[in-house]
C-alpha cells in the first residue's frame, strides 16, 4: 500500500492531530539529548556496562573495568538497549540515552491510547500528555534526558497500572497477559522497584470486591507464570555465572536500601512532596487534588473509578518510597504519568465546559477551548524547550563538569591533546567513559596516580587540589590551557 493510500484512509483531522503531537513532543523527549556530557553515578556507571557489553561480549553479567559490577546490581534490560543502540549509532552520548526517549515517547503514546480506549475522548489522553512532557522533573537528567533507569521504569509501570485497570473494568484476558509481561519488564529493569505500586493494586482490587474472582481465574496463575519465569531465569543464571551476586542485590537494593539510608540519602519523610512544590511540578502539583474532587463527584461512572484509582496508586506509592531509609529526588518518577492523567481531569472539566458554551453564530467551531488549552500550557511549555533545545548545567554543575565537556570534545575529535594521562581524584566513570571512547580513535589517554608521576609525562588536571600538587612537587611546562582544564608536561620531580 502506498503512502498517499494510507493516509488517505484517515480523517484530516485525525492527521492533523498525529502530526500535532509529533511536533509536540519532539523537542522534549529528543531534543539535542547529547549535548550535556554523561553524568556521574547512575547514567557513568551504566554507560560503562553497556560499553564493556558491547566490547567484549555477554549479556548476563554486567562489568565495571572488566570485573563483575556489584555496585549496580539491576538487571540488564535497561543496558541491553544501549547496547543495540551503540551497535546501530555508534558509541556515545546518543546511544546511551536514546532508550529513556523512547520510553518517554511510549509513555506518552500509551497515555493517548488511554485516553481513547478509557474515555473515547483523545483530549484527555492529549492533556495528560502535555502535562507529563511539561513536568520538570520527568523532562529532566535522570529520566527521560539521560541514560539512567527511571523512564524505561516509569514506561513498564504504567503500562502495568493501566492494563491491570482495563482488565478490571473489562476482563478482557489479553490485558492480564500484557499486565504481566510489563510487570516483568519492569523488575528486569529495576529490579524491586518494579514492584513498589503492588500493595496500591491489591487495595484497589479489594475496594473493587474482586480479589475472589481473580483468584479462581486460570488466566491469572498463568500471567503469574509469565511475570515471574524471566525474573527467576535472570537472577538465577546471574548468581550462577557470578556467585555472590544475589546477596549483593541484597545489601544494595532490599534491606540495605530500604531499610536504612546508604550514601548519605536521609530525608525528612515530607521529602517527596517538598520535592513536587519546589523542583519536580511546581506548577501541576496544585492541580493534582482538583482532579481528584472532580472525579470522585463526576457523574460518570468510569470518570469516577479511574479518580479512585489514582488517588490509590499516588499516595500509596508516596508512603512506600517516604517510609523508605534511602530517598533521592527522581524515586517519585513513576508517579508523574498518575499526576498528569489527575491533573488531565480538571483541565478537560474546563476544556469540556467551553466546548459547550455558546460562542457565536458566525463560527462553525468554538476556539475558546483551544484558546485556554494554549495559554494554560504556553508557559510551561516554553519553559521545556528552553531546558532541552539548548541544555545549560546547573549552576552547581558547571564547574563539576568543565572536565566532562573537554573530554567530549577530544573524544569527539574537535580538540586535540596532547597528553598521554589524566589526574583524577574521587570517583570517575564519567571520565572513563570519555577515555574509552577516546581509546577507540587510537588515541590512548589513561588515569594516573599524580603522586607517582615520571618524567616526559604529559597530563590534565583540572581539581585544584591535584593542580596545586602537581605545581609544588614538579617542574612542569604548562603545554595547554582551557578554562581551568590544563596540560602539564612533567619535567622533572622536585627535591
Amino acid at each position: 500500500m502506498k503512502i498517499y493510500e494510507i493516509v488517505a484512509g484517515y480523517k484530516l483531522s485525525t492527521i492533523l492531530k498525529i502530526l500535532l503531537v509529533a511536533i509536540l513532543i519532539y523537542s522534549p523527549i529528543f531534543g539535542h539529548l547529547s549535548r550535556l556530557p554523561i553524568r556521574i553515578w547512575d547514567e557513568s556507571r551504566l554507560a560503562i556496562n553497556a560499553y564493556e557489553m558491547y566490547r567484549d561480549g555477554g549479556c548476563l553479567v554486567t562489568t565495571f573495568e572488566g570485573k563483575p559490577d556489584h555496585w549496580n546490581t539491576k538487571p540488564p534490560l535497561l543496558i541491553w538497549l544501549q547496547v543495540l543502540a551503540m551497535k546501530a549509532l555508534g558509541v556515545g552520548e546518543l546511544a546511551v540515552r536514546l532508550p529513556s526517549a523512547f520510553a518517554a515517547f511510549f509513555t506518552v503514546i500509551l497515555l493517548l491510547f488511554f485516553g481513547i480506549r478509557y474515555l473515547q475522548n483523545f483530549w484527555y489522553g492529549f492533556v495528560a500528555m502535555l502535562v507529563l512532557i511539561t513536568t520538570h522533573g520527568y523532562i529532566n537528567i535522570h529520566c527521560t534526558r539521560t541514560g539512567d533507569y527511571d523512564a524505561l521504569l516509569v514506561l513498564f509501570t504504567t503500562c502495568s497500572s493501566i492494563f491491570l485497570f482495563l482488565y478490571l473494568d473489562q476482563p478482557n484476558r489479553k490485558y492480564i497477559y500484557f499486565f504481566a509481561i510489563s510487570s516483568s519488564l519492569a523488575v528486569l529493569t529495576k529490579s524491586v522497584a518494579g514492584l513498589l505500586f503492588f500493595p496500591a493494586y491489591l487495595i484497589f482490587i479489594l475496594i473493587e470486591g474482586k480479589l475472589v474472582s481473580l483468584l479462581k481465574n486460570k488466566d491469572i496463575y498463568f500471567a503469574f507464570l509469565i511475570f515471574i519465569s524471566p525474573i527467576y531465569i535472570y537472577y538465577l543464571s546471574r548468581e550462577l555465572i557470578d556467585p555472590g551476586y544475589l546477596n549483593a542485590v541484597w545489601e544494595n537494593e532490599l534491606g540495605g536500601r530500604y531499610l536504612q539510608t546508604i550514601e548519605n540519602h536521609k530525608h525528612p519523610f515530607w521529602y517527596y512532596y517538598s520535592n513536587f512544590v519546589q523542583f519536580q511540578s511546581p506548577f501541576w502539583i496544585y492541580l493534582v487534588p482538583c482532579g481528584w474532587a472532580i472525579g470522585l463527584f463526576a457523574r460518570d461512572v468510569r470518570l469516577k473509578k479511574l479518580s479512585i484509582y489514582l488517588i490509590i496508586l499516588l499516595l500509596t506509592y508516596l508512603l512506600i518510597i517516604s517510609v523508605s531509609g534511602t530517598k533521592l529526588e527522581w524515586y517519585d518518577a513513576p508517579t508523574f504519568p498518575f499526576m498528569a492523567l489527575s491533573v488531565s481531569i480538571f483541565i478537560n472539566l474546563v476544556f469540556d465546559a467551553l466546548k459547550k458554551a455558546r460562542f457565536s453564530e458566525n463560527f462553525d467551531r468554538n476556539p475558546i477551548p483551544y484558546i485556554f488549552l494554549f495559554l494554560i500550557f504556553a508557559w510551561p511549555y516554553k519553559k521545556i524547550v528552553e531546558k532541552t533545545y539548548l541544555p545549560v548545567e546547573y549552576p552547581w554543575d558547571v564547574e563539576f563538569y568543565e572536565l566532562g565537556y573537554y573530554l567530549q570534545k577530544v573524544s569527539r575529535g574537535q580538540l586535540k591533546s596532547s597528553a598521554r594521562y589524566l589526574a583524577f581524584d574521587g570517583y570517575n566513570a564519567h571520565n572513563l567513559f570519555y577515555l574509552y571512547m577516546i581509546r577507540d580513535h587510537d588515541k590512548a589517554i589513561d588515569f594516573v596516580d599524580w603522586t607517582k608521576l615520571q618524567a616526559e609525562n604529559v597530563v590534565i588536571a583540572y581539581q585544584p587540589h591535584v593542580i596545586q600538587y602537581i605545581n609544588e612537587h614538579y617542574k612542569v611546562e604548562v603545554l595547554d590551557t582551557k578554562g581551568k582544564v590544563q596540560t602539564f608536561k612533567i619535567n622533572e620531580r622536585l627535591p
